[in-house]
């Protein structure tokens, strides 16, 4: 059989049945996958328990929010020898696993996952630390760590839009940086920067046009609006424009960012929904493509250029490719 290890944090989104379980553990046996499931007991967890596991797991399947997706693939990144990720939603907002194909009910989506494919996938690196699919700084950028577990699990998405509104009516900074993209160089004051490989961010679908998830590049945004009026006018224009082309934003797409702050405030960085702090003034992201991800068949077109790369080879019991 293959050994396949599930990483369940009870903590994310609202208040999942426990008794999903027993059902989980025998469709995992009816796909030939000895299971073990492992509990997450606090932040970073995931991380040691990812890169401390025997070489010969087959499967990594997450289950909770983006952050812990981002803490799996953290922990895979400390190893010599990287394993099969996969993640089901069971977070607040879940970009990933709805970016994924995934629906709400966690027994379906291990269906889906079973009869889907492993990929290789593009993984952003800040300062060579891995994360999934998004990271910035800047207005609104506080919101997913600093919006409470507990508003979370009686609110949902609404915890988010409470404290986005509040946040709305606070004062805007504007950082004083310099980045570097592709040898050529840039310095402004901005309100907010981020970096993406996805086509779902903070709720919001087809953030950016024709995203990849293998294409070897990622997608930056950066703002200089801070006035209030102006930052409802943006609002407005996102309904009918693509958000490349929106006054006060700034666009690329790259596989290289070096980005340094000039002023003295630290920069507070927000990565797939947690926050990370980064004492460097200066912050390099770069692609690195030696992830493999198991995944729904569901949105496959749509993400990838090239597709159905690996299948399992049972006479050396490893995800090969093909």
């Amino acid at each position: 059989m293959k050994k396949c290890v599930v990483i369940y944090n009870p903590h994310s989104g609202k208040k999942t049945k426990k008794d999903f379980q027993n059902e989980f553990i025998k469709i995992l046996e009816e796909n030939d996958y000895q299971s073990e499931v492992i509990y997450s007991k606090y932040r970073g967890h995931i991380v040691e328990i990812v890169s401390s596991l025997d070489d010969d797991v087959d499967l990594v399947i997450s289950l909770g929010g983006d952050g812990t997706f981002n803490e799996s693939m953290r922990g895979n990144f400390k190893r010599k020898k990287r394993l099969v990720l996969a993640h089901i939603p069971l977070g607040t907002t879940n970009d990933v696993g709805k970016m994924f194909g995934y629906g709400k009910n966690v027994i379906n989506n291990l269906r889906l996952l079973m009869d889907g494919v492993v990929e290789n996938v593009d993984i952003c690196t800040i300062n060579n630390e891995a994360f999934v699919y998004v990271a910035g700084f800047g207005k609104f950028m506080n919101i997913p760590y600093e919006t409470s577990r507990n508003s979370k699990k009686k609110l949902g998405y609404l915890a988010y839009i409470v404290n986005g509104f509040k946040d709305f009516l606070r004062f805007t900074r504007l950082h004083d940086i310099t980045y570097v993209i592709d040898g050529e160089e840039y310095e402004g004051l901005y309100s907010f920067m981020f970096v993406s490989n996805a086509t779902r961010v903070a709720g919001v679908n087809n953030v950016f046009k024709d995203v990849k998830l293998d294409d070897g590049k990622f997608e930056v945004l950066l703002c200089n609006i801070k006035k209030r009026k102006d930052i409802l006018k943006t609002l407005y224009y996102l309904r009918k424009n693509d958000i490349s082309h929106v006054p006060g934003f700034y666009f690329h797409k790259t596989d290289n960012l070096k980005i340094r702050v000039n002023d003295e405030r630290k920069l507070a960085w927000c990565i797939d929904g947690e926050k990370l702090e980064i004492d460097s003034e200066e912050v390099e992201i770069k692609i690195d493509k030696n992830a493999k991800i198991m995944i729904p068949k569901t949105n496959i077109d749509k993400l990838f250029i090239k597709k159905s790369t690996y299948q399992f080879a049972t006479e050396t019991q490893r995800y090969v490719e093909i």
